[in-house]
């Protein structure tokens, strides 16, 4: 039980360890953060009811999740090359795509939530 609650721990550090590097490095994930922190304030200012903090979270969830699969994407496509590969910018524009979706979706439900 010990060393399974120790692998358990382990790969929280790495997750944690690897969203802090996006922070750091990742212009638009800070760019999320900051609108974040923006949609909570703003929640807890318009005293939201818990329907629409259920909303609010799963959106900001969806849109931190395919902002770290692009990243991931991303570094993963320039480790295989540097080079202009007409494959890879597929992949990079379609996960960018994946991004742009989601948090046009999120925006759509604040609106339609603070409005």
């Amino acid at each position: 039980m010990v060393a399974w609650m120790a692998s358990l721990m382990r790969s929280f550090q790495h997750a944690f360890a690897g969203i802090a590097w996006a922070l750091r490095t990742q212009r638009n994930l800070r760019l999320h953060a900051l609108a974040t922190v923006s949609v909570m304030v703003w929640g807890v200012v318009s005293n939201l009811a818990d329907w629409e903090w259920v909303a609010i979270g799963l959106c900001i969830a969806m849109v931190w999740t395919a902002e770290l699969f692009n990243t991931a994407i991303e570094v993963l496509c320039d480790r295989l090359t540097q080079e202009p590969d007409e494959h890879i910018r597929r992949v990079k524009d379609t996960a960018a795509g994946a991004v742009l979706v989601t948090a046009f979706v999120a925006a759509i439900v604040a609106l339609i939530i603070f409005l």
